[in-house]
């Protein structure tokens, strides 16, 4: 997939398609986007390397991505939130913390992040999605 056709009515997820808990967290999104925002895309694929290529973004980012086509792109917590506002679940409560400096909930984005793999696992390759929810993702 080249940059200029990913889907402009689309606010795109890059993530770590090898972690446990992204894709758990990816299949949270996918659930609860009941107004199809969202495509999502491995950072390891060709297509999330050419999107953080694109986006000039160190291809070495342990970080979600949220590239919202033709205005701009979040990473962290910051990425996080803007996801949340979004959702149609009880994981809104979350946004109450959206007052704290985005240099404070990036310490605990961080935390996360950094034990991740040791905290939940990761896997030998990227999640295979099924049938029903491979239109969301972006090849």
């Amino acid at each position: 997939m080249e940059i200029e056709n990913l889907p402009k009515d689309k606010k795109i997820i890059l993530f770590d398609g090898v972690c446990n808990y992204c894709n758990d967290k990816i299949n949270f999104i996918i659930k609860n986007d009941k107004q199809d925002i969202f495509r999502f895309v491995a950072l390891q694929s060709e297509t999330g390397q050419k999107i953080i290529k694109y986006l000039g973004i160190d291809n070495s980012i342990d970080s979600i991505v949220l590239y919202e086509p033709g205005y701009a792109y979040f990473i962290k917590s910051e990425a996080v939130f803007r996801i949340i506002k979004h959702l149609s679940s009880g994981v809104k409560i979350l946004l109450f913390f959206n007052f704290i400096p985005i240099s404070i909930k990036n310490v605990f984005y961080d935390l996360i992040a950094k034990n991740r793999y040791n905290w939940y696992g990761k896997k030998e390759s990227c999640m295979i999605p099924t049938e029903e929810v491979k239109r969301k993702f972006i090849a």
